[in-house]
Protein backbone atom coordinates (compact mmCIF):
# COMPACT_ATOMS: atom_id res chain seq x y z
CA UNK A 1 0.00 0.00 0.00
CA UNK A 2 1.46 3.31 -1.08
CA UNK A 3 0.75 6.38 1.01
CA UNK A 4 -0.26 9.36 -1.17
CA UNK A 5 2.08 12.33 -1.33
CA UNK A 6 -0.59 14.66 0.04
CA UNK A 7 -0.88 12.65 3.27
CA UNK A 8 2.86 12.76 3.83
CA UNK A 9 2.91 16.51 3.17
CA UNK A 10 0.11 17.06 5.71
CA UNK A 11 2.06 15.12 8.35
CA UNK A 12 5.19 17.06 7.48
CA UNK A 13 3.36 20.38 7.70
CA UNK A 14 2.00 19.35 11.09
CA UNK A 15 5.48 18.48 12.33
CA UNK A 16 6.81 21.79 11.03
CA UNK A 17 4.00 23.77 12.68
CA UNK A 18 4.50 21.93 15.97
CA UNK A 19 8.24 22.56 15.86
CA UNK A 20 7.80 26.23 14.99
CA UNK A 21 5.25 26.69 17.76
CA UNK A 22 7.57 25.00 20.24
CA UNK A 23 10.60 27.02 19.16
CA UNK A 24 8.75 30.31 19.51
CA UNK A 25 6.94 29.62 22.80
CA UNK A 26 9.39 27.57 24.87
CA UNK A 27 11.41 29.21 27.60
CA UNK A 28 13.57 26.17 28.17
CA UNK A 29 16.66 25.93 25.97
CA UNK A 30 16.43 22.14 25.68
CA UNK A 31 12.81 22.43 24.53
CA UNK A 32 13.88 24.90 21.86
CA UNK A 33 16.56 22.48 20.61
CA UNK A 34 13.98 19.67 20.43
CA UNK A 35 11.62 21.92 18.47
CA UNK A 36 14.37 22.73 15.97
CA UNK A 37 14.93 18.99 15.56
CA UNK A 38 11.23 18.60 14.73
CA UNK A 39 11.54 21.26 12.05
CA UNK A 40 14.55 19.52 10.52
CA UNK A 41 12.76 16.16 10.59
CA UNK A 42 9.78 17.63 8.75
CA UNK A 43 12.13 18.91 6.05
CA UNK A 44 13.69 15.44 5.82
CA UNK A 45 10.26 13.87 5.48
CA UNK A 46 9.45 16.25 2.62
CA UNK A 47 12.72 15.45 0.90
CA UNK A 48 12.16 11.70 1.03
CA UNK A 49 8.49 12.00 0.01
CA UNK A 50 9.25 14.11 -3.04
CA UNK A 51 12.14 11.88 -4.09
CA UNK A 52 9.84 8.87 -3.87
CA UNK A 53 7.03 10.61 -5.77
CA UNK A 54 9.28 11.91 -8.56
CA UNK A 55 11.37 8.76 -8.76
CA UNK A 56 14.95 9.82 -8.08
CA UNK A 57 16.78 6.66 -9.20
CA UNK A 58 20.22 7.40 -7.77
CA UNK A 59 19.21 7.69 -4.09
CA UNK A 60 20.81 11.10 -3.66
CA UNK A 61 17.88 12.52 -1.61
CA UNK A 62 18.30 9.72 0.91
CA UNK A 63 21.99 10.52 1.18
CA UNK A 64 21.08 14.18 1.72
CA UNK A 65 18.68 13.17 4.48
CA UNK A 66 21.41 11.18 6.21
CA UNK A 67 23.73 14.19 5.99
CA UNK A 68 21.06 16.48 7.45
CA UNK A 69 20.44 14.03 10.30
CA UNK A 70 24.17 13.88 11.03
CA UNK A 71 24.57 17.64 10.97
CA UNK A 72 21.48 18.08 13.17
CA UNK A 73 22.87 15.58 15.67
CA UNK A 74 26.21 17.36 15.84
CA UNK A 75 24.42 20.69 16.22
CA UNK A 76 22.35 19.26 19.07
CA UNK A 77 25.51 18.02 20.79
CA UNK A 78 27.13 21.45 20.47
CA UNK A 79 23.94 23.14 21.70
CA UNK A 80 23.68 20.83 24.70
CA UNK A 81 27.33 21.50 25.54
CA UNK A 82 26.66 25.24 25.47
CA UNK A 83 23.53 24.83 27.59
CA UNK A 84 25.50 22.76 30.11
CA UNK A 85 28.22 25.42 30.31
CA UNK A 86 25.63 28.16 30.78
CA UNK A 87 23.86 26.10 33.45
CA UNK A 88 27.10 25.64 35.37
CA UNK A 89 27.73 29.38 35.32
CA UNK A 90 24.20 30.83 35.65
CA UNK A 91 22.35 27.94 37.39
CA UNK A 92 19.44 28.18 34.93
CA UNK A 93 18.57 27.10 31.41
CA UNK A 94 15.59 29.44 31.05
CA UNK A 95 16.31 31.55 27.97
CA UNK A 96 14.60 34.63 29.42
CA UNK A 97 16.88 34.68 32.46
CA UNK A 98 20.16 34.23 30.62
CA UNK A 99 21.98 37.49 29.98
CA UNK A 100 25.55 36.78 28.98
CA UNK A 101 26.59 40.42 28.82
CA UNK A 102 26.29 40.88 32.57
CA UNK A 103 29.10 39.54 34.73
Amino acid sequence: MIVPLSHVLVVSAGLFALGLFGALTRRNAIGILMSIELILNSANLNLVAFSRAWGAPDGSPQVMVLLVIGIAASGAVAGLALILAIFRHRKTIAVDEINLLKG
